[in-house]
Formats: structure tokens, C-alpha cells, sequence
């Protein structure tokens, strides 16, 4: 599906009652057969000038304007080569500025409330300046290191240490679909705590190299639930309004996406 399917699509999986068709949806990206996006010469430029392996709708951020569509680029590492752009008709697409120290600083300081819509819209606290692009690519990246989750076994590592999807998962099954330690964190790792011999029995180093996502904090910042007759995993972040993982039970079919206003609930930890 193109983008603005695909973005009908995922919206419509986030109201309460889920369609029985999301068993049967994929939410990965497909470019449309235009000569502005998608087409071949776009697909090959795309090739050419990012290195993109695949590209992905990561999802929507609301403005008060205009609306933010997002997709992500990944290259042979899934994890360490992602690339944002962002567009407002899903025809042309800018990329995203990487994320720097010092950018990041500068959004905590001086950019709050909603996001407008307007790129070139300059933020002001104090001494601090930080554009609305710069915020986007900020946010993006937040939530990325904050709430993006995939099943366990959904990728693997590489003797190389390559992150790349896992052509042999088959999905998790409905008991083990219940436990948040079968959820990963679609980052590098952080937490990698120190494990005992008979935990470390049941590891499988090419699949457990990433964090779970049972041992964030604060507990309760997750919220697990089957739907579609048992068949369909939703696991959606409390943390970050808006994040939806999906994953049809015993397939290999799985994706998260964002759709949301781009701001993080900090009044979580009081809430639980």
C-alpha cells in the first residue's frame, strides 16, 4: 500500500474495536508508480545516494497546521543505518538533519507545546533557538530509543554483527505473546544487565542482544493486549501516546507505528 493507505490503514487499528482484515495487513511501504516518488528512477536514486536496503512508513506527527508524515530508510545494519524524511503530501520528501548533542539540548530547553507544522518555525528560550526540523528530527529519534519494539526473534545479528531481519521467524506464539519479556527494544542496547547461568541457558545470542522491554522504567509503561480473536498482539506505549506495535500471532508479520502529536506523557510515573 502507499503511504496514505497505509497511514488510513494503521489509524484505523488504533481504535478499540480492531478490524478483523489487520490479520491479514502488512504495513511496510511501497512506493507509488509516479514519476515524482517511487517510480523506478526514484527507487534507483533512493539506492544511489542513501544506501536505503528498504523504506518504511514510520508514521504521522499532528501539528497544529499542517501534519508531519514520516518514513524511515534502513540500510544492511536495520539498526545503526536508519535515515528519517518527512513530508506533508507524501509525494515529496526532505531528509531529516542527523541528531547532534548540542541540537538535542537545545529542543529540551526552548521547544514546547505542540508542533506547528511549519519546518522553518524557530523556537526561542533565553539564548536557546532550535527550528521545528530540528525538533522533528529530535522527537523521531526519542521515540525511536524510547518505544520502538519488535518480537524477539524478529531480527538477528550476524557473525559480523549486522542487525538484518530474521528470514526464519515464524512468530511468536499466543503464550509467549502474553510476556513482555518477548518484546525487544528496536535499538542498540543499554541495559544489558548481568544475568544469572540458568537465565542465560535460555538466551540465544544472535536473537537476545537487545533490551527488553520488561525491565523498563517505570513499570507499567506498557500496554499488552490480544485482539482480533486472539490471533493479533497489540502492544501500545504509554510513555509515548500513539506507539502501536502490532505483530499476527505464529507469522512473521509485524511492524509499530506512530501516529500522534509527538509529545512524551511525563506525567506517566505519578499515573501508575
Amino acid at each position: 500500500m502507499n503511504f496514505r493507505g497505509g497511514e488510513r490503514e494503521a489509524y484505523a487499528s488504533l481504535v478499540p474495536t480492531l478490524h478483523e482484515q489487520l490479520a491479514h495487513q502488512q504495513f511496510q511501504f511501497n512506493p507509488p508508480a509516479t514519476l515524482r516518488f517511487g517510480g523506478v528512477r526514484e527507487r534507483e536514486l533512493l539506492s544511489k545516494n542513501y544506501k536505503f536496503q528498504r523504506v518504511l512508513f514510520w508514521g504521522k506527527i499532528l501539528g497544529v497546521e499542517e501534519e508531519y508524515f514520516i518514513a524511515q530508510g534502513r540500510g544492511k545494519n536495520e539498526i545503526q543505518t536508519k535515515k528519517n524524511l518527512y513530508s506533508f503530501n507524501c509525494i515529496d520528501w526532505l531528509l531529516l538533519p542527523p541528531i547532534t548533542e548540542d541540537m538535542m539540548k537545545a529542543v529540551s530547553v526552548a521547544a514546547k507545546g505542540r508542533f506547528r507544522g511549519d519546518p522553518s518555525y524557530v523556537y526561542e528560550h533565553l539564548e536557546s533557538k532550535v527550528s521545528e526540523e530540528n525538533r522533528l528530527a529530535v522527537v523521531i529519534h526519542q521515540i525511536d530509543e524510547e518505544a520502538s519494539v519488535v518480537p524477539r526473534g524478529a531480527f538477528i545479528r550476524d557473525l559480523r554483527g549486522l542487525v538484518q531481519v530474521n528470514r526464519s521467524f515464524a512468530g511468536l506464539s499466543p503464550s509467549e505473546a502474553t510476556r513482555l519479556s518477548n518484546f525487544l527494544h528496536f535499538r542498540k542496547p543499554k541495559n544489558q544487565k548481568k544475568r544469572r547461568i540458568l537465565e542465560m541457558a535460555d538466551l540465544n545470542p544472535a536473537i537476545d542482544f537487545l533490551d527488553v522491554v520488561s525491565d523498563d522504567v517505570p513499570k507499567g509503561s506498557w500496554s499488552l493486549q490480544l485482539e482480533g480473536a486472539g490471533q493479533v498482539c497489540i502492544l501500545r506505549s504509554l510513555l509515548w501516546p500513539g506507539l502501536t506495535l502490532y505483530h499476527v500471532l505464529m507469522t512473521p508479520q509485524h511492524g509499530y507505528i506512530y501516529i500522534g502529536s509527538g509529545m512524551k506523557n511525563l506525567d506517566l510515573p505519578f499515573m501508575l
